[in-house]
């Protein structure tokens, strides 16, 4: 079955760095899109970066802080995210081939 499971969350101080992973199973990964979304406590879920066609995009709150990248033969896509800001926080998820990962907390605080 599909699988699309996060890791490397955790708790990090402001203007520190975490990097996400998100490892897919149950279809080809290589073939279809990527992209990392965060829901902050009664907050709507906000998409903050997308991978297609080796092109990458991200939300003005995160540009030049984050990035995406996937490595196909691993099945699995990153967020690289760096000088981390207490309203980082929430919880990640990854998106490809119509499927959501369980999502990973990210959590920024000192």
């Amino acid at each position: 079955q599909v699988q699309l499971v996060e890791s490397g969350g955790g708790l990090v101080q402001p203007g520190g760095s975490l990097t996400l992973s998100c490892t897919a199973s149950g279809f080809t990964f290589s073939k279809y899109a990527v992209s990392w979304s965060r829901q902050a406590p009664g907050k709507e879920r906000e998409l903050v970066a997308s991978s297609a066609g080796g092109r990458a995009d991200y939300a003005d709150p995160v540009k030049g802080r984050f990035t995406i990248s996937r490595d196909n033969a691993k099945n699995t896509a990153y967020l690289q995210m760096n000088s981390l800001k207490p309203e980082d926080t929430a919880v990640y998820y990854c998106f490809s081939y119509g499927y959501w990962g369980q999502g990973a907390q990210v959590t920024v605080s000192s």
